[in-house]
């Protein structure tokens, strides 16, 4: 169900400012969860538009960089979510954490006997019922530039918008880590950390930051809660990542997550 109303762009974190009873639904759909350690569950998406970070790779561009949603209800997605046979049901974005409804509707999903996955950049803590924290924190090689600029054509633009990537590259990275949330995530939640690998410099800084989160929080993070994700939303640019994310899985003692959806589906949208 592809839900794609026009947003404001321009707002700091897009469609972030909605009340407690409606999120802004980007996609909503049944697929295979594509990620992490329930890679190859059928699962329900729903998917939140509004970001507060901008990855230049972002794989779901239209709930960040040019953002669209339809308004909907909590009541609204319980009553498409009851139309899947699913019994899982994954909350991304975006940022789904950015969305004060976002635990009205948690809450309403674990009182129906889902199990829930929220997919955050671990940038806020929310008191909710969350099964399980899929939280990727994301590395500098995630920050925008003026070269990296993901949006068509802005290379070719006279003058730069509001949105444009120069402007995000400060905010990204004053924004893209914040300890105590990811502490607060991995001490009240089972928590997987996912870390986007585009190539072999990125070890280093994973290993820095996951020191620096088991310093942080007062509960063991294992190797095995650790996955190394290849960077890529299509099957061509995965086709490059991947080699280099299974090798430092194997060197780290972490685990290797696929794109499953990117491998089967390509860039389909509702995948």
């Amino acid at each position: 169900m592809p839900v794609t109303s026009d947003v404001d762009a321009d707002s700091e974190d897009s469609a972030s400012e909605t009340d407690g009873d409606a999120l802004p639904v980007n996609e909503l759909f049944e697929s295979l969860q594509g990620e992490g350690r329930l890679a190859g569950v059928p699962s329900v998406f729903v998917r939140t538009s509004g970001c507060n970070l901008r990855c230049w790779f972002c794989d779901s561009y239209h709930t960040s960089w040019e953002p669209t949603h339809a308004t909907m209800s909590v009541a609204e997605i319980l009553a498409e979510v009851e139309s899947y046979d699913a019994d899982h049901v994954v909350l991304t974005g975006g940022e789904p954490l950015l969305h004060d409804a976002s635990v009205a509707l948690l809450e309403e999903l674990d009182a129906r006997g889902y199990h829930t996955t929220v997919e955050t950049n671990g940038t806020i803590y929310r008191d909710a019922p969350i099964d399980l924290a899929s939280v990727s924190p994301k590395l500098a090689s995630s920050t925008p530039t003026p070269e990296n600029d993901p949006r068509p054509g802005a290379d070719e633009a006279d003058e730069a918008g509001p949105t444009d990537a120069s402007e995000w590259t400060e905010r990204h990275e004053e924004r893209r880590i914040d300890l105590d949330a990811l502490a607060s995530l991995a001490e009240n939640y089972d928590c997987q950390l996912k870390f986007v690998v585009s190539d072999r410099a990125d070890a280093a800084e994973i290993t820095d930051l996951l020191g620096r989160i088991r310093d942080a929080a007062a509960v063991e993070i294992r190797d095995t809660d650790v996955l190394l994700m290849p960077e890529g939303a299509t099957k061509d640019r995965v086709a490059q990542t991947r080699p280099v994310a299974a090798e430092l899985a194997q060197e780290h003692g972490f685990r290797y997550t696929p794109r499953l959806h990117v491998n089967l589906w390509n860039d389909a949208p509702e995948t």
